[in-house]
């Protein structure tokens, strides 16, 4: 199974480096010197990692046969996609790759089913699921431990308990002025 690690950013310097956003839990694992990842677009790759390197708080890798700011430059916003053994697991207990929870079953603590996870949407702030809902409509779970309380992987569900008005319309809203008068 193949799962995008890493998209490659601007070049970096005049030696080949690039910057890259990191979109794996793993980047020691999957971004480590050595490692060979296939590309999107495809006819620029596969790409061996030379190098690694934090600067300013941003990775930085290099490739082999990558050896100046036009070969890196040539680069920018290619995905780095790593082959992952589909029965892996991470290494916490409380993660899951994509994989896993796409396609879930979402259903609230008393049964009730809201719809099937059909994409993770990784924010800056945190995941979501984009679930489909039965009437084909869609609706974004954030992915938090308030929210989510139980994902079950042989059981095929994700068990939620949404706040009033994130799945339905029961937010109730409170205003001031509603006091006031």
């Amino acid at each position: 199974m193949q799962l995008v690690v890493a998209r490659i950013g601007r070049a970096h310097g005049i030696k080949g480096e690039v910057t890259v956003e990191v979109r794996t839990d793993e980047p020691e694992l999957r971004l480590a010197p050595g490692a060979v990842l296939a590309t999107d677009p495809a006819a620029a790759g596969p790409l061996t990692i030379e190098s690694g390197r934090v600067h300013s708080g941003r990775l930085l890798l290099r490739f082999a046969g990558v050896g100046d700011r036009n070969g890196a430059e040539a680069l920018r916003n290619t995905l780095l996609i790593a082959e992952v053994d589909p029965d892996e697991l991470p290494e916490e207990e409380d993660e899951y790759y994509d994989h896993q929870l796409i396609d879930l079953d979402v259903v609230t603590e008393d049964g009730t089913d809201v719809g099937r996870i059909t994409e993770i949407s990784h924010l800056p702030s945190q995941d979501l699921f984009i679930v489909e809902r039965p009437d084909g409509s869609e609706v974004m779970i954030p992915f938090v431990d308030e929210i989510v309380t139980e994902i079950d992987l042989e059981g095929q569900r994700a068990v939620v308990a949404p706040p009033p008005g994130l799945i339905d319309d029961r937010a109730e809203i409170a205003s001031s002025r509603d006091e006031d008068a």
